[in-house]
C-alpha cells in the first residue's frame, strides 16, 4: 500500500502549491508530484550506486518534457507523439540544471538523472517556475547526497509592485520578468528579461524572490523528515594519493604561479606555458613510476586553479594584465557581408561574432506548436559555436543545449528594443556565428546583433550592449575580486558568471550562475554597478561605428507596406478560393498577406521592386475602395440583359446600367448597343438602401441633346 505524504506551501498571493510523494513512480530513488492550480509536474531522480572509473565530475542530466495530453492536445507531425525536446523545454532543463548542479558534493561522481514531466496543465499557471522545486523535492525524499534543498520562483514587476509566480496573463504588462533560484541562505541562479530597468530594481526582485524560496525550502525539509530520508547514502567516488599531491605541489606550484604571473593576453600562450610545465614534470619521472595518470592530471588542474586564483587575489591583477574593471580592446565593423540585408563583426579581445540580419515576410514567421505554447514568432535569433572558434576538432551535429541557451539570452536582450508587431511588418532573423571564443561569446552576440539590426535599418529604440562579470573569492580570508568582461579561463577558474545586457536607459536581460556558497547582496550590488560601467563603455565604442539605425534599407532589402482595411473587405481581397489575392501576386510579383487584427484587416505587402509594390497596393486599395454616389468610374460590361447591362465598375462590384440610362435617345432593345468586355465610363447615381444594389448611368456623362423647337403652324 502507498504511504502518501503531502506538504502544502502558501504563496505570497495566497495561492497554494502542494508536494506529494509516495503515490507515483515509487521505484525511482525519489519522486514527487508538485501541483499549483491544475498544473502538475512529476519529478523523479535516480542515481547509480557507484561512479564509473576515472570520472572527476558529476554526470548529471536534467530532462524536462511537456506532455501534450496534459493540455488536451495531440502532437503534430507524422508520428503524432512527443519527440525531441523543443527549445522551450531545453531552456527549462537548463534552468533546473544550473540551480541543482552546484549543490551536489564535489566528490560525488555517480551518474544521476533528473526527469520532470508536465502531466497536467492550466493555462494561467506556468510550469517553468515549479520545475526546480519539483526536482529538489525529489532529491529531498531520496537518499542521494545533495546539499539542498533549493527552489525557483518567477518574479515580475508590474506598476511598481513585485509579484511572485504571477499568472500568465500578467506577463505582457510586466517591465521585469526573472526566475531566481536559491537555497535558504544564498542565491544560486538568476535569469530574465527587463524593459530597461535599473540595477536597484533588479536587486530588489532578487530579494523578493529569495523570501518566497525560503518558505519552499522549509517545506522540503519537513517533507524529508516525514519521509525519513534525512540520512543519505554513503559513497566513495574519489581515489587519492596525498604523497603524490605533496610531491607535485612542491615541484610545479611555484612554476604555475610564475606562469600565470606573466599576464599575457594571448590564450594560446598561456595554455602553452601551462602545458610545458606539465610536460616537464611528466618527463622528469622515471619510466617505471607507479603514479596514477588520472590523479596526476587532476592534481595538476587543481594546482593550476589554485595558482591562478591566488595570483588574482594576492596581486590584485588579472591573467591578461587588465585591471579588474577593464574591458578588453573592441573592434566593430558593419555592412561586412554585401549580400546580407545587414551584418556586423564584433571583436572583443579573442572573442568574435559575425552576425547577419535577414528580413522576411509574414510567411517566414516561426510557427510554435507545443503543449503550453502555440502561435508565431517574428523575431528569431540563432547562435552557432563551431569547433574552430576554440581551435578544436568537433563534429557539427546541430545546436546543443548551450547554444540554445546562449541564443535565447541574446534574443531576450535584443527583443526589448525591437518594434512592436503592429509596427513591424517584417520577420527578423539574426544569426550569430562565433568565429573566435575566449569568454563572453553570448555578450558578443548581443553587441553584434544590435549593430546588425541598425545596419539593416530596423528601427530599434536604442543600441544594446552586454558584458559578462566574474568573481574570484576565498572563503577563508574573505577576499574577493569582481572581474569585468571575463576570459574563458576566468569563467572556468572563477566562482561566478553574471551576464548583464542593456541600453543607455537600463537593463534588458541578465543571467547569473554562482559556483560557491555565500554571495551577499552587497557583492551583487557591486557586480551590477561594475557591469553598468562596462556596458556603457562598450556602448560608447559601438556608437563610434554606428549609433542609430540607417534611415533606409539597402537596395536589395525587400520593401514592405502595411495598412488596414475594413474587416468585411478581407474576403473581397482574398476572393473565392484565394483567386483574387493569387492574381494580384502573380501579376505584380509582390507578396501579399492579410490577417484579422483588432476587428480590422491588416494587409502586408512585400516586394523588392517599388513598381510591383505600388501596383499591388493600388489593386488592393481599388478593391476595398467604398463606392461613392456621384463618382465616375471606368467599367467593363460583364453581361447584357434585355433591360440593360451589368457593369463591373470597381473590382468585385457590379452595378446595373439600365437601358434607359445608356443614351439620351430612346433605345428599343439591347441588340448591338453594347458588347461583353467593352469598357465604358459610368457614373454611380444611386445605391438601394435595402438591397445595396448599385445604379449606374452612362447618359449623364454624355452631352444632353437640345430639344427640337416645335414648328409653328403656318
Amino acid at each position: 500500500m502507498s504511504n502518501v505524504i503531502t506538504k502544502s506551501i502558501k504563496m505570497p498571493d495566497g495561492a497554494e502549491i502542494t508536494i506529494e510523494t509516495g503515490k507515483l513512480a515509487k521505484q525511482a530513488d525519489g519522486s514527487v508530484v508538485v501541483r499549483s492550480g491544475n498544473t502538475m509536474l512529476l519529478a523523479t531522480v535516480v542515481s547509480s550506486q557507484d561512479a564509473k572509473e576515472d570520472v572527476d565530475f558529476l554526470p548529471l542530466s536534467v530532462d524536462y518534457q511537456e506532455k501534450f495530453a496534459s493540455a488536451g492536445k495531440i502532437p503534430g507531425g507524422f508520428l503524432k507523439r512527443e519527440g525531441k525536446l523543443s527549445d522551450h523545454e531545453v531552456l527549462i532543463c537548463r534552468l533546473v540544471d544550473r540551480a541543482l548542479r552546484p549543490l551536489f558534493p564535489d566528490d560525488y561522481h555517480a551518474d544521476t538523472q533528473v526527469m520532470i514531466s508536465m502531466i497536467s496543465y492550466e493555462e494561467n499557471v506556468m510550469p517553468d517556475s515549479l520545475a526546480a522545486l519539483a526536482a529538489s523535492a525529489a532529491l529531498a525524499v531520496s537518499d542521494i547526497p545533495f546539499n539542498g534543498p533549493i527552489s525557483e520562483v518567477r518574479v515580475i514587476q508590474k506598476d511598481g509592485e513585485f509579484i511572485v509566480n504571477p499568472t500568465k496573463d500578467l506577463l505582457a504588462e510586466a517591465n521585469l520578468d526573472v526566475i531566481v533560484a536559491a537555497d535558504k541562505e544564498n542565491i544560486m541562479m538568476v535569469e530574465g528579461e527587463m524593459k530597461e530597468v535599473s540595477e536597484a530594481e533588479m536587486l530588489e526582485a532578487m530579494k523578493v524572490a529569495h523570501e518566497a524560496i525560503k518558505v519552499q525550502c522549509a517545506a522540503q525539509v519537513e517533507l524529508s523528515e516525514e519521509v525519513g530520508s534525512t540520512v543519505k547514502r554513503e559513497y566513495s567516488h574519489e581515489k587519492s594519493d596525498e604523497a603524490l599531491f605533496a610531491t607535485m605541489e612542491a615541484a610545479v606550484y611555484d612554476k604555475l604561479y610564475a606562469a600565470v604571473s606573466k599576464q599575457t593576453a594571448d590564450k594560446s600562450v598561456r595554455s602553452s606555458d601551462v602545458r610545458a610545465i606539465k610536460d616537464e614534470w611528466m618527463e622528469s619521472l622515471p619510466e617505471d613510476h607507479e603514479y596514477d595518470g588520472f590523479l596526476m592530471n587532476q592534481y595538476f588542474k587543481k594546482l593550476h586553479k589554485r595558482a591562478a586564483r591566488s595570483f588574482v587575489l594576492n596581486e590584485g591583477k588579472r591573467l591578461d594584465g587588465r585591471d579588474f574593471n577593464q574591458v578588453r580592446p573592441i573592434n566593430c565593423d558593419v555592412d561586412y557581408l554585401p549580400s546580407a540585408h545587414g551584418s556586423s563583426v564584433f571583436t572583443r579581445g579573442e572573442t568574435q561574432s559575425l552576425t547577419s540580419c535577414t528580413l522576411g515576410t509574414k510567411l517566414d514567421e516561426q510557427m510554435i506548436d507545443g503543449a503550453t505554447e502555440s502561435g508565431y514568432n517574428k523575431f528569431i535569433l540563432h547562435y552557432n559555436f563551431p569547433g574552430f572558434s576554440t581551435g578544436e576538432v568537433r563534429p557539427n551535429r546541430g545546436p546543443g543545449r548551450r547554444e540554445v541557451g546562449h541564443g535565447n539570452l541574446a534574443l531576450r536582450a535584443l527583443k526589448q528594443v525591437i518594434p512592436a508587431d503592429e509596427d513591424n511588418p517584417y520577420t527578423i532573423r539574426l544569426v550569430s556565428d562565433i568565429l573566435e571564443s575566449n569568454g563572453s561569446s553570448s555578450m558578443a552576440t548581443v553587441c553584434a546583433g544590435s549593430l546588425a539590426l541598425m545596419d539593416t535599418g530596423v528601427p530599434i529604440s536604442g543600441p544594446v550592449s552586454g558584458i559578462a562579470m566574474g568573481m574570484i573569492s576565498d572563503a577563508e580570508t574573505g577576499k574577493y575580486a569582481i572581474l569585468s568582461d571575463i576570459l574563458g579561463d576566468e569563467d572556468h577558474l572563477g566562482d561566478m558568471d553574471f551576464k548583464v545586457t542593456g541600453t543607455a536607459k537600463g537593463i534588458t536581460a541578465c543571467q547569473m550562475d554562482i559556483k560557491v556558497d555565500g554571495l551577499s547582496y552587497e557583492v551583487l550590488e557591486q557586480a551590477l554597478q561594475q557591469a553598468k560601467e562596462g556596458r556603457e563603455h562598450i556602448l560608447g565604442v559601438m556608437n563610434e561605428t554606428l549609433s542609430a539605425p540607417r534611415e533606409d534599407y539597402k537596395p536589395h532589402v525587400p520593401r514592405s507596406v502595411q495598412f488596414k482595411i475594413e474587416k468585411d473587405m478581407i474576403g473581397a481581397v482574398i476572393g473565392p478560393g484565394g483567386k483574387i489575392i493569387q492574381e494580384i501576386q502573380k501579376e505584380t510579383g509582390a507578396t501579399v498577406n492579410i490577417e484579422e487584427v483588432d476587428e480590422k484587416g491588416l494587409v502586408s505587402v512585400f516586394s523588392a521592386d517599388k513598381d510591383s509594390m505600388d501596383a499591388a497596393v493600388g489593386r488592393i486599395k481599388t478593391i476595398v475602395a467604398v463606392p461613392e454616389v456621384g463618382e465616375t468610374y471606368e467599367g467593363k460590361v460583364k453581361s447584357i440583359m434585355p433591360f440593360g447591362a451589368f457593369i463591373e465598375f470597381m473590382p468585385g462590384k457590379d452595378g446595373l446600367l439600365h437601358i434607359s440610362e445608356i443614351k439620351w435617345e430612346r433605345i428599343e432593345n439591347m441588340e448591338g448597343v453594347l458588347e461583353v468586355g467593352e469598357e465604358i465610363a459610368v457614373k454611380l447615381i444611386g445605391i438601394d438602401k435595402k438591397t445595396g444594389k448599385f445604379r449606374l448611368s452612362r447618359k449623364v456623362l454624355l452631352p444632353k441633346p437640345e430639344r427640337k423647337k416645335e414648328q409653328k403652324e403656318e
